[in-house]
Order: structure tokens, then sequence, then C-alpha cells
């Protein structure tokens, strides 16, 4: 099984540390961070990750515009996004607008990493 690069957007650093802590040991590699929209759509043109785990609520760029955005410019891109908001017409709309997947926060490591094997399976 190949290691599998991922980038993590979420703008609060404690976030990004533990899911990072959660990959540790899988087959999955943070790569890049980024804590807005923005910024995680420069870190995926400059690295192209085999994945992106990406909150909804964060200043500059939400996750759901730049949902659409990285869609746009990448038809096959393989997006997860991570929410406090277990709203389901969130779920509905990121899923609608290509999500693979949905993870809850607060997130269990195994919920992560079981995101990130079906996203990545082939």
């Amino acid at each position: 099984m190949s290691e599998l690069r991922v980038l993590v957007v979420d703008d609060l650093p404690f976030m990004r540390q533990a899911i990072r802590q959660a990959l540790q040991g899988t087959r999955f590699r943070v790569v890049a961070e980024a804590e807005n929209g923005e910024q995680a759509i420069a870190r995926y043109r400059e690295i192209g990750p085999d994945v992106v785990l990406l909150d909804i609520v964060m200043p500059v760029l939400d996750g759901l515009t730049a949902l659409r955005r990285l869609r746009r410019m990448d038809p096959d891109s393989n997006v997860i996004m991570c929410s406090a908001l277990g709203e389901q017409a969130m779920i509905v709309r990121a899923i609608q607008l290509g999500a693979r997947d949905f993870v809850v926060k607060p997130f269990r490591p195994e919920r992560v990493v079981s995101a990130l094997e079906r996203v990545a399976a082939p």
C-alpha cells in the first residue's frame, strides 16, 4: 500500500495537530496545512495532494466555497469535509458540491482514518 499525501485545512492549530496525530502510523501523511480556504486552494495547486481534509467554518474563505473552487479546478479531487456543525443541511450541501465524505468534530481518530481509507480506495 502506497503512502497517500494529505492536505489538512482548519483555522484552529489544535485541530490540525489532532488530525496529524490521528494519522500517525497510517499510510496517510500530512504534507501541508492551511488555515483558510484561500490558503487551501494555493497549497492544493502547489502540491496536488491525494486527499484534502477541509473544515467548513473558517475565516477569509469558508470550506464550502473552497470545496466548490477545488472541484472546479480539479474535478477528480478527493475532499473530505470536517465540521463541528453536525447539521444535516450542511452535510447534504457538501456532498452535493462533490465532497466524498463528512467527518463531524469532535472526531474519533479511527473515523478520520476510515474516511480517508474509503476515499482513497481505488
